[in-house]
This record gives C-alpha cells, structure tokens and sequence, in this order.
C-alpha cells in the first residue's frame, strides 16, 4: 500500500488540521478527498486511501477540528459545530486537494456525516469538485432508521447526549462506547438534525433548504442492505434534498458481492479490495 505523507493544513480562522495525504506513484489523474463519518478518526481511511493512490489519485484523509489528531488541548474548549466543519474546515481540505492535482478532477468521498455537509462547504471550494460519492449515507432522522436501532437511538438523544454533554462539556463517546469523543456544539448539533424530519434542513432553516437546492455536483450513492444504522428511507430522504444534484443510486446486499456482511462501516475494510472498491473506480471512470 502506498505510504502516506503527514501535513498539517490551516483554515480560515486560523485553527491547524491533521492530514494523510497518499500520491500516486507517478502524475495523479485526479485527486480524491475522504470526507469522515461522524466520531471516526482518519486512520479508520487509510487503506482504502492508500488502494485509491494505486489507482492513480492524489487522496487525503483528514480528521474535523477537535477529532483525532486534529484535537488540541481539552475538547471542552473545543466550539465547533458540524456547520464549522463543513464551511471551514472541508473547504481548506477541498483547496489543500485540489492544489496537488492542478487541473485534475476532485472527487468527495463522504462516508455517512460526510456525504450530507457537502452543501455547507461554500460554493467557491465546492465548485473545485467534479463529482461526490456518498457511501453508506443518509439523513439521521431517527424515525425513518432501522427499527432495532429506534429505542437506543431514544435513549440516545433524550437522555444520553443531554446529560453527558451537561455534566463533561463534550460527549464522551469513547467511554460510552457510543460514537466517539465530539465536541458538545457539534454534538447538540447533531441532535437537533436527527430529532428533525427534515433533518439538517429542518433545523436549520430555509438557508440550510437552498444550500442543498445550490448543490450541482453530480452524486453516487452506494448504500447497503445490512446497513445497521441507515436504512433505505434515510438515504432516500437524504438524496432527495439534493433537488438539483444529478444522482445515481446503487443498493447492494453482501451476497451481491459475494459476502455475508458489510454494514454502515465495511466498505473501507481492506477485504472488499477485490468486491467493493472497484466499483469506485468503475464509477469514477464513467462519462
């Protein structure tokens, strides 16, 4: 696999970002940023990365400020929102990627959180992506996700992350063993879109509704059957905010592939090298 190069990428206010990038071995046909799920760190990326460079792209990972190694002092001081990750910290990545493939077509890559903030990154960064790939993504209104996920995603928004982010300052997710450690205002954030039906837009506002409207970047969604944490009606609902977007849809179940699971984090696991990856490509070569 190819070794990734260690780069600390500044944003606009100022705040640094940990990033692995991986090169291609020789000129890149194209770059690729892998935009993370919410509470995983980048490292969760890199072999999947790593195949992508092999295949000719210049791919960063990168960690949201306040997660993983871009994480700096207490994450109770930490006052980020997922607003503040999309518009701020997405769009250095986007300049960051799009600066080592000059001329070259950028693909997103979201997994999960990371295929719906696309619309929050400001239109001039945005504008450097040529096309977005959505894996394993939805909105996280918890009504329409799967029904054995509903009574402990209850639990999860009416009393957990209230009462944690009350008394710790942030959400402990590690020691939970939910999620992942976040930042409080991300995660009251988050809270708030998946308590809506309407999700990000229907907290957010008509600004969010037209953000999504703005977005022309042609989407592929890749979901899948056994996804424990999005079902079908998520990832619908989430497509069909991105009324402007030209979007194909491919659903899989494992068997498809000829495997007996995948679920909402699989994909990057490096034994679907062989079943599941090249359908990125595949994708990325089609007119």
């Amino acid at each position: 696999m190819t070794s990734p190069t260690t780069a600390r990428v500044g944003t606009a206010t100022g705040h640094e970002l940990a990033a692995e990038v991986f090169a291609p071995p020789g000129e890149p046909r194209g770059a690729a940023l892998i935009v993370p799920a919410m509470g995983v760190t980048q490292g969760y990326y890199a072999s999947f990365a790593g195949w992508l460079a092999e295949q000719g792209l210049v791919v960063a990972t990168f960690d949201y400020r306040g997660m993983g190694r871009s994480r700096n002092g207490s994450l109770r001081d930490v006052k980020a929102t997922i607003l503040d990750w999309a518009a701020v910290d997405c769009a250095a990545m986007v300049d960051a990627v799009a600066a080592r493939a000059p001329g070259k077509p950028l693909t997103w890559i979201g997994h999960s959180l990371g295929a719906q903030i696309l619309p929050f990154v400001p239109a001039a960064s945005r504008a450097r992506i040529a096309k977005a790939l959505a894996i394993a993504s939805g909105t996280g209104y918890w009504r329409e996700g799967p029904l054995g996920l509903r009574w402990r995603v209850w639990w999860l928004w009416y009393f957990l992350v209230p009462v944690a982010v009350r008394a710790v300052g942030y959400f402990p997710g590690k020691q939970l063993g939910v999620v992942g450690d976040v930042p409080g205002a991300a995660m009251r954030q988050w809270r708030r879109w998946c308590l809506d039906p309407e999700y990000a837009v229907g907290a957010e506002g008509e600004a969010a509704r037209a953000q999504f409207a703005a977005v022309e970047t042609p989407i592929h969604s890749l979901s899948f059957t056994d996804d424990e944490l999005m079902s079908e009606r998520n990832t619908a609902s989430l497509l069909g905010l991105y009324t402007r977007a030209p979007k194909t849809v491919v659903r899989l179940h494992p068997r498809d592939v000829g495997e007996r699971r995948i679920g909402h984090f699989g994909f990057f696991r490096r034994r679907f090298e062989t079943s599941l990856w090249p359908h990125v490509t595949q994708w990325l070569a089609a007119a």
